[in-house]
């Protein structure tokens, strides 16, 4: 049986953990999370498993990349499932702190990154979720100083910025993606599927459908944006019960917008399944077809 990880909820906790860890030499992985684990969580809970010596995770629902109206309070929160679960893929221990522990009384300070990696895409839709997403990261690095951090690339927009942050602000952290893992009909995996009905989870399908209609399309010689968007737009229409929020072309490193194909790009997706807000996209590289997915 899997000894279960330890949980701490104080930043204090957390530092003496790590520096007991890497007194007896042990190189430090993070995985931060939002907690509700699945199996995306839980193969970047394996690659860190597999590269560092003392593994933590965090869990804490983030109040500060919410917006007003979005679902905060509904968000799935099970501390003791979540601990059981990261128990028998290895980790050493589990960050769950209060909010008041990150964010005390008269805080006053964010971090964000400007320019083309937050400017359309889930930005656009979502005003401030990527200060209070690098504001939180920010953070968890300064108070568990690990050697690497762990991030899946479903949520590229995401990734992105933190990669731009760490370089930015100079964190001697080495961050490293992890595919997106999906379930067999192509949905990606997210905390949030959970809230589909039957029928909604069937209908979601459609998106991971039309995102490999558009990358057959590159494989196949299509270099324009437009046509890749109006394939996706065509593919999810035909779906009454989804809605889309916004299909993008971007450069798959700085996110700017490109008129042409001609190096690695990622088409991103948003859209409103029932109530629920899905996201995915999928790596094109014009020059190595069969390396696509994101």
């Amino acid at each position: 049986m899997a000894l279960q990880p330890e949980v701490v909820r104080t930043a204090k906790e957390v530092r003496e953990k790590v520096a007991a860890a890497r007194s007896a030499g042990k190189s430090i992985g993070l995985v931060p999370t939002m907690g509700a684990l699945h199996e995306g969580h839980f193969a970047l809970m394996r690659r860190a498993r597999a590269e560092s010596g003392y593994v933590v995770i965090s869990i804490f629902v983030n109040p500060i990349q919410f917006a007003p109206g979005e679902d905060f309070a509904q968000y799935p929160r099970d501390l003791e499932g979540d601990t059981q679960k990261a128990g028998r893929v290895g980790i050493d221990l589990i960050f769950a702190p209060a909010v008041e522990e990150m964010y005390s009384p008269g805080d006053s300070t964010c971090v964000q990154v400007t320019g083309a990696l937050v400017e359309g895409m889930c930005a656009l839709h979502r005003p401030g979720h990527f200060r209070g997403v690098a504001t939180v990261c920010a953070k968890l690095f300064h108070i568990v100083q690990a050697d690497r951090g762990y991030f899946g690339e479903k949520d590229y927009q995401q990734l992105q910025v933190i990669r731009r942050m760490v370089r930015d602000l100079r964190f001697p952290l080495e961050i490293v993606s992890v595919p997106t893992v999906r379930e067999p009909d192509g949905l990606a995996m997210s905390s949030r599927n959970r809230n589909l009905s039957p029928e909604e989870r069937r209908a979601a399908a459609i998106l991971y459908r039309a995102l490999t209609e558009a990358r057959l399309l590159v494989e196949r010689g299509e270099r324009d944006p437009a046509a890749l968007i109006r394939s996706v737009k065509a593919v999810v229409e035909g779906e009454p019960l989804v809605r889309l929020q916004y299909v993008e072309l971007r450069d798959a490193e700085t996110l700017a917008a490109v008129e042409r194909i001609e190096a690695k790009a990622v088409l991103a997706l948003a859209a409103i399944v029932g109530s629920t807000r899905l996201i995915d996209n999928v790596l094109l590289d014009p020059h190595l077809p069969g390396r696509t997915d994101a």
